[in-house]
């Protein structure tokens, strides 16, 4: 089973993101973790829309109901200990590629469960999650018009709420006026974090 699950979530092939993904799994690898999964949502047959409501569900964690590609996806959510989710910063949100995988794959009856008054019963706890957004608005601007919106719901009303843990947050910006020399940087940052975050795998750490 894939220990760590890096989402790719935009629809642009080939993109900066791409870019800092594979020096995220690069990382990982150099510190000596192979069980990766890279999740490409801009080369995935991901349906975005549900056919019915009940797709929106997994009652009891059963998903023989939904799509096979949905149903594979919720089990590659599953089997990772980590997660990664890169992502450009759209409209202050995210693409609607990660938007929909968020939708589709993060379900009640596997990642949470209604306890009622709002409250979750967290079913993903256990596992840590790492997430990396690109901007060209400003630090400035995110913080103070978009409130950080979309890291905010990544962060709080995702993975809090299905009880992952959230490792570190990376915001860079401005990317369209970047300097080669800046961007390397930030590369060298990802490959930088990926090293470390495989030392929260209880198997690596066994190997320290």
């Amino acid at each position: 089973m894939p220990r760590t699950l890096v989402i790719v979530g935009t629809p642009v092939p080939g993109s900066f993101t791409h870019a800092l993904a594979d020096a995220y799994t690069s990382g990982l690898r150099a510190a000596g973790e192979s069980d990766i999964v890279v999740r490409d949502l801009a080369t995935t047959d991901l349906p975005h829309d549900p056919p019915a409501r009940t797709a929106l569900r997994a009652p009891d964690g059963a998903t023989d109901h939904l799509e096979p590609v949905v149903a594979a996806l919720v089990d590659e959510l599953l089997a990772a200990e980590h997660v990664v989710v890169l992502f450009p910063q759209w409209w202050g949100g995210q693409p609607a590629v990660l938007k929909a995988w968020l939708d589709r794959v993060v379900l009640s009856g596997v990642a949470f469960r209604s306890m009622g008054a709002g409250l979750p019963e967290k079913l993903l706890r256990g596992r840590t999650a790492r997430v990396v957004m690109t901007m060209d608005s400003p630090r400035w601007w995110n913080q103070l018009v978009y409130r950080d919106s979309a890291v905010v719901q990544l962060t709080r009303a995702t993975f809090w709420y299905t009880g992952v843990k959230v490792v570190g947050v990376d915001r860079l910006t401005v990317v369209k006026t970047s300097t080669p020399e800046r961007r390397a940087a930030w590369l060298a940052r990802l490959e930088a974090r990926g090293r470390r975050d495989a030392r929260l795998s209880p198997a690596a750490a066994g190997r320290r």
